[in-house]
């Protein structure tokens, strides 16, 4: 079974539903026993990092989600819940994240070249680093192929978790994982099949 975290950040039903349209058994919950008794965790998010971090922290489902990286369970974070797997966010202030990756999250505002919409909203393709294997919860893609993205913010100082970027002007970060952990900045459920391939993988690992 997977567990997707609702903790009041986003609409989640979109995910929800592109899980089952592959056959997964899915709950979306905040019931810390239901997300204790799952295979896999998803942490999704769309908002502010601070907001989202509070509502995480102060509904307990923070201890949670870091149960679930120590028990070796798969862990996704999706879009915002990827930028809350860093260490922290510089997004309107400091704010502490999970730290179950290393580095932080920035603004690509003054750093993509004059002409780049900011938020960075669209279909770009993925690159996967050279010096490392492809990683599993791309086993099903090819690089190159397209994937949605919808973001103002993203990861930086991870390159020893980077599995896969995306170029806007500037390299940015598209996909991180840490053992277990796994996150994508880009919405596998807005991707099409290609998306859906990601989260297939993801049910197999």
């Amino acid at each position: 079974m997977i567990a997707i975290i609702d903790y009041g950040v986003g609409n989640i039903f979109s995910l929800y539903s592109s899980f089952r349209y592959i056959g997964a058994e899915t709950v979306l919950t905040g019931d810390r026993e239901i997300i204790r008794s799952a295979d896999r965790v998803v942490l999704p998010g769309v908002g502010a990092f601070g907001d989202a971090a509070e509502k995480l922290r102060n509904s307990g489902l923070d201890k949670e989600v870091l149960a679930c990286a120590e028990s070796g369970k798969p862990l996704l974070g999706i879009c915002l819940g990827m930028q809350l797997l860093f260490e922290k966010s510089c997004e309107y202030g400091q704010h502490r994240g999970l730290g179950l990756i290393e580095g932080s999250v920035v603004s690509m505002e003054k750093k993509v070249p004059a002409g780049y919409k900011v938020p960075h909203i669209g279909w770009n393709s993925l690159r996967f680093p050279g010096n490392r294997e492809k990683s599993p919860l791309f086993s099903h893609i090819d690089e190159g192929d397209f994937v949605y993205f919808v973001h103002t913010f993203y990861g930086t100082g991870c390159a020893s978790s980077l599995i896969a970027e995306t170029e806007y002007g500037i390299p940015l970060t598209a996909a991180v994982a840490a053992g277990n952990v796994y996150g994508v900045q880009f919405h596998p459920e807005k991707s099409g099949k290609t998306g859906l391939a990601i989260l297939q993988a993801f049910c197999e690992l």
